[in-house]
């Protein structure tokens, strides 16, 4: 069955050329998988004359930049390739939604457009990471809400708990609400309410997750406002790129070591694409009426072609339909 999903040609850093170039390398992966593309009509068009058979362009007038205030940006940009991409999605001309373009427009739009999921108040954004244990961890919001209510975190809980069953295949996921100690009493005012309510409605919940237990394995859904987890997001992958650059300094330091080097260089390298974002291609939008990925502004073809593929694994997983009937229950 042919699955359709609207790409934004203008999402990231280096669009439109490196989004073009990671839909070539979606579509050379999976055969049954077709794009349309929103952006202006000089580089969709273009685009479509390499793959006429399974590339829609769809011409947009305007775009959101990444400096714009978001919200603004899509009330008052309806033409752009993202609101557009969105509409698509919510008119059902096509099943999910990708762009690397700026974070907050594509919450907006898919929040705006495609609509939030009846029963969820705010929808999070969420990314998964590498844990010491061999597997992955799922944490949001990651940075869609900075201010939230126990309620919210609830329902966040919720969201996680189902990408886990659907897509990390967990059957009994755990989940943690991130907090400065594992005790049921510690943490600020919204951080016990929100134990409370967690012990209450959640039969999954684990309790609370310390810094230190987020990529130990112990969790495999760790849930916070999105303020501490956008912070949570960055120093994790500052840390990584700091260990990369150290070891290089240390592995290329003198003769010696780079014989060495060549030694554990296979290991590194498959450690270091475990820990790639272009591995995984995006954040999920979870709580919005459909599949919704954000790529990073800095993806590389490679990032952009898994975020896609990562959208469609989404759609076929039937991700939204899953975490509405969480809701419901």
């Amino acid at each position: 069955m042919v699955l359709k999903l609207v790409v934004d040609a203008m999402g990231g850093d280096r669009a439109p050329q490196v989004v073009l170039d990671g839909v070539d390398l979606a579509l050379a992966s999976q055969a049954d998988l077709e794009i349309i593309l929103t952006g202006p009509a000089e580089v969709v068009t273009q685009a479509v004359k390499a793959h006429p058979d399974r590339l829609t362009a769809v011409s947009t007038t305007e775009v959101i930049s990444m400096q714009e205030q978001p919200a603004e940006a899509v009330r008052s940009k309806k033409d752009s390739s993202i609101v557009v991409g969105c509409k698509l999605v919510a008119d059902g001309q096509a099943a999910g939604f990708f762009s690397a373009g700026s974070t907050g427009a594509v919450m907006a739009a898919a929040t705006l457009y495609m609509g939030r999921i009846k029963g969820i108040a705010r929808p999070m954004i969420a990314s998964r990471f590498p844990t010491a244990s061999g597997g992955f961890v799922l944490i949001g919001d990651i940075g869609a809400n900075a201010d939230v209510k126990p309620e919210y975190l609830l329902q966040f809980a919720w969201m996680g708990e189902a990408y886990a069953r659907t897509m990390m295949a967990i059957d009994s996921p755990r989940v943690g609400l991130l907090n400065i100690g594992s005790e049921a009493q510690k943490g600020n005012e919204l951080a016990l309410q929100a134990y409370q309510l967690l012990s209450q409605e959640l039969d999954s919940f684990a309790g609370n997750a310390e810094g230190t237990d987020i990529l130990s394995g112990r969790f495999d859904v760790v849930i916070t406002d999105g303020f501490t987890g956008n912070i949570v997001l960055k120093t994790i992958e500052g840390t990584a790129s700091l260990l990369f650059d150290q070891l290089r300094q240390v592995l290329t330091a003198s003769t010696m070591r780079k014989l060495a080097a060549t030694i554990v260089k296979p290991g590194l390298s498959d450690l270091k694409k475990r820990l790639s974002a272009d591995e995984i291609g995006g954040a999920p939008l979870l709580g919005v009426r459909g599949s919704c990925l954000i790529g990073h502004g800095s993806s590389s073809p490679k990032a952009i072609a898994n975020g896609i593929l990562a959208t469609a694994a989404a759609v076929r997983a039937e991700l939204a339909e899953t975490i509405a009937q969480k809701v419901m229950i």
